[in-house]
């Protein structure tokens, strides 16, 4: 997707809060220089928790989180200070931005700051489940030129996508206090009721493409192949298990 820095707006800085862990860092590195590559004037501060790993990125816009080392909590301190109606953008490692629309989520971001919204969140890659009616709602508006459908439960919430800190807060808040993987929160999510005033949306087009940085423990073809054309070093990801290729989200809009 092409950038037209001629369109580009002067977006007001939002946190961004990374969910990782300090073995996942070179993981982290990549999915924010992959934001850096294809959206140079991004108006993300990436906020990442860590135990015992030093910093590995010095710029203005990664802010490095000292947490409890587990998930809940983890999450949890990246909120502690945070208002509940703070616009976030949510962006767990393990998934990283391949093509972006970029002219349309400066429009999102730009309309999900105004002080009066009725969203509590956006999803701009609309895949997977998001085109099932049991993970949707009939409520649909129009905005500026782009459709929105209500989400009706937590289904693709760790998709990149803005939301409001209470609706993470109340998702997490909701996990026991001992999440031993990160792969059991699919199922924790799946038996949550979502209240039903946070009212979380998606776009009925997408505007997103992402890759999966993991799947089982071990990289993905496609995340090594994007760190190789970075140039990072993968020597810590190299596995003899058989790599598989995941993507999110088809054609961007």
């Amino acid at each position: 997707m092409s950038y037209n820095l001629s369109l580009v707006r002067n977006l007001k800085k939002i946190k961004a809060i990374v969910l990782t862990y300090d073995k996942y860092r070179g993981i982290t590195d990549h999915m924010i220089h992959c934001y850096e590559k294809l959206w140079p004037l991004h108006p993300y501060i990436f906020h990442i928790p860590y135990q015992e790993a030093q910093p590995t990125i010095t710029s203005d816009r990664v802010k490095y989180v000292k947490t409890p080392p587990d998930i809940k909590n983890t999450v949890l301190s990246l909120l502690k200070e945070l208002d509940d109606e703070e616009v976030i953008y949510w962006c767990i490692d393990d998934k990283y931005p391949i093509e972006l629309n970029i002219n349309e989520i400066e429009k999102i971001h730009g309309s999900l700051l105004q002080k009066k919204n009725r969203m509590d969140g956006v999803l701009f890659c609309r895949c997977r489940g998001m085109f099932e009616t049991k993970n949707l709602k009939e409520n649909r508006f129009f905005d500026k030129g782009r459709f929105y459908i209500e989400r009706r439960n937590y289904q693709q919430i760790w998709i990149h996508q803005y939301v409001k800190v209470k609706v993470i807060r109340t998702l997490f808040n909701s996990f026991p206090d001992r999440v031993p993987t990160a792969k059991i929160m699919d199922s924790l999510k799946d038996n949550l009721h979502k209240p039903n005033h946070h009212k979380i949306w998606v776009t009925r087009s997408n505007f997103a493409v992402f890759g999966e940085s993991t799947s089982r423990g071990v990289i993905t073809a496609n995340c090594e192949t994007s760190m190789k054309q970075l140039g990072m070093n993968i020597s810590e990801w190299v596995s003899e298990k058989k790599k598989v290729t995941i993507t999110m989200g088809g054609r961007c809009s």
